[in-house]
């Protein structure tokens, strides 16, 4: 006689799968579906995501080469913040900063300073703190007010300057955006600063259209407001995409600690750095560069240890990961991977601009990125409805409008990171080229999606 199955005996997985009614969503099941199971219905349900690889939205990379992927996953076991259980780790990621600083023109003079982090947003948040940080010591030290601190950008900063300023109690001064000025520059920086300025804060590969605000020229415009008898106020560079992006196809362009006003640096390892997110980058000018109040030292660990990060645990296998990219590509492999990203977004750009009803709002010369917008003369469809159609084949490319004193410019923004070949720019390029044919035989207007009213959301 066959021998009854338990409880606890497993049937096929296609007959667990069956059986099963679905998955938890308000409440923890009493009795759990078992790994296969479990797998097996998640993989499902992420189906409906959209495909990685076609998403052209994204700055996060999402490919990397397997073996990398393999020594993350082994290991994700590793908590960066415990470098007394796990010093080949902090060594590891001090490697990183020690790289990454000299790739942006740190002072030769003493070690590099800086940290890794979640990923770029916080690392910007330790440079603003530093520059509050120092702006506060010099006003005390002068016997003057604290209480009005003010941050000054261009309207187009990423979110995560808003956080800072409303989390720290900064003002911040957004230069708006005016005709074709569509970010910060130096004339503007200057008019913006006042003796409560803690810093002017220039992005390096504005996430609107994939443009590098002049920071040359903002440091120039600083030099000569501080040389007239006005405050001397110092820049932190956001070069979330362009940090790992300039030095290796615009090496160049003087943006970095090549200029003596630049005091910190923040990037993400996991957009152009190659590296699945989350890891990020702040690099500070010097130790001066970086107020002593800010770290802290921890000893329960098993061993003092100085942090300087807003988060506490979190996985070495991104900063494992980034030593992996560093020691694999070296600069050589660095530069061929972006002047090909840069060179299949010119090439997708100049399609764009051929294809008839889109004008170039920028070509993809700065970062791998460049947005488009429709002739004024079109009026029966919006980039919104491209952006539906091209969903549709399972490409994902945003549009938005942009900010203030801009509004009336609605963009189709496309990103091109590594992994996104040549073929797949002209599979693009042949489902826009599709779109576009049917859209421009509508003999009415469409009616008007919702998301036509909302401006750029980061």
């Amino acid at each position: 006689m066959p021998e009854r199955r338990t409880r606890k005996q497993s049937y096929s997985e296609l007959v667990n799968l069956e059986r099963t009614t679905g998955l938890p969503t308000k409440r923890l099941a009493e009795q759990g579906l078992g790994g296969e199971a479990t797998f097996n219905l998640l993989d499902n349900e992420l189906l409906l995501d959209g495909s990685a690889r076609l998403n052209l939205a994204t700055f996060v990379t999402t490919w990397m080469p397997p073996k990398a992927e393999a020594l993350m996953g082994l290991t994700a076991d590793k908590n960066m913040i415990d470098k007394d259980e796990y010093p080949q780790t902090a060594a590891i990621e001090k490697r990183c900063v020690n790289i990454i600083g000299h790739l942006w023109n740190v002072p030769e003079a003493g070690e590099v300073v800086g940290t890794s982090t979640t990923g770029s947003s916080e690392a910007a948040m330790l440079g603003g703190l530093s520059l509050k940080w120092r702006w506060r010591e010099r006003r005390r030290a002068e016997g003057k007010p604290t209480d009005k601190p003010n941050l000054v950008t261009g309207i187009n900063v990423q979110v995560c300057w808003e956080k800072f300023c409303r989390y720290w109690d900064v003002e911040p001064r957004l230069l708006p955006m005016e005709g074709d000025r569509l970010h910060l520059d130096g004339p503007g920086a200057a008019s913006l600063c006042d003796e409560n300025t803690i810093g002017v804060v220039a992005v390096l590969g504005s996430t609107f259209d994939g443009s590098y605000e002049p920071v040359a020229e903002i440091c120039d415009s600083l030099d000569k407001l501080a040389a007239e008898g006005g405050p001397d106020v110092p820049v932190h560079v956001d070069a979330a995409s362009g940090g790992f992006v300039a030095p290796f196809i615009q090496p160049h362009l003087e943006w970095d600690f090549r200029l003596p006003r630049v005091q910190s640096i923040n990037a993400s390892g996991h957009k152009y750095g190659l590296v699945y997110p989350g890891v990020g980058w702040a690099i500070w000018r010097d130790p001066d560069a970086l107020p002593r109040d800010l770290i802290f030292e921890v000893n329960y660990l098993g061993g003092k240890m100085p942090t300087f990060a807003l988060n506490f645990s979190r996985p070495g296998s991104e900063v494992l990961a980034q030593y992996y990219m560093f020691v694999d590509l070296g600069r050589e492999g660095y530069t061929s991977v972006q002047r090909a990203s840069s060179e299949i977004a010119q090439h997708i750009a100049a399609g764009v601009a051929e294809i008839g009803p889109y004008r170039l709002i920028t070509s993809g010369e700065d970062l791998p990125v460049f947005a488009f917008a429709l002739d004024e003369k079109v009026t029966n469809y919006t980039v919104f409805d491209v952006s539906a159609r091209l969903r549709e084949q399972g490409w994902l490319v945003p549009a938005y409008t942009f900010p203030e004193k801009r509004e009336d410019l609605a963009v189709l923004r496309v990103v091109v990171r590594a992994g996104f070949t040549h073929d797949m720019a002209d599979l693009f390029l042949d489902a826009l080229r599709k779109q576009t044919a049917s859209l421009e035989s509508l003999t009415a207007p469409l009616p008007r999606r919702g998301e036509e009213l909302e401006s750029f959301k980061h």
